[in-house]
C-alpha cells in the first residue's frame, strides 16, 4: 500500500486548492512529511514548497440495540497539507 490513500474532497479542500494552491490528501499514519513530499511529487509531477500534517483522534461511538449497549469507535486518520509551487497544479478531476 502506498504512502497517499486518496485526495480529500470537501468544500473548503476544493477552495484551498483553487485560491491557495494547497491539495489535503489522506495519508498513512506511519508516514512522514519527506515521505509524503516525495510520493506526492513523484505520483503528480510537481514541486512541493511545503506538508503540514495533522492526525485526528478515533472517535468513540455508542448506540443502543435490543441486545444492549454496543460501542466501537473510527479509525484514527492522517491527513496532510500540501503546498506546491507557484503556477503548479493538480488535476484530480482529470
Amino acid at each position: 500500500m502506498g504512502i497517499i490513500i486518496k485526495p480529500v474532497i470537501s468544500e473548503k479542500a476544493t477552495n484551498n486548492s483553487e485560491l491557495l494552491g494547497q491539495y489535503s490528501f489522506y495519508v498513512d499514519t506511519k508516514a512522514n512529511k519527506i515521505q509524503i513530499k516525495e510520493a506526492v511529487e513523484k505520483t503528480y509531477g510537481v514541486s512541493v514548497v511545503s506538508v503540514s500534517t495533522l492526525v485526528s483522534a478515533p472517535k468513540v461511538k455508542t448506540r443502543y440495540t435490543k441486545t444492549g449497549f454496543q460501542t466501537g469507535k473510527t479509525n484514527k486518520l492522517k491527513k496532510a497539507i500540501v503546498s506546491l509551487a507557484e503556477g503548479q497544479e493538480i488535476e484530480l478531476f482529470g
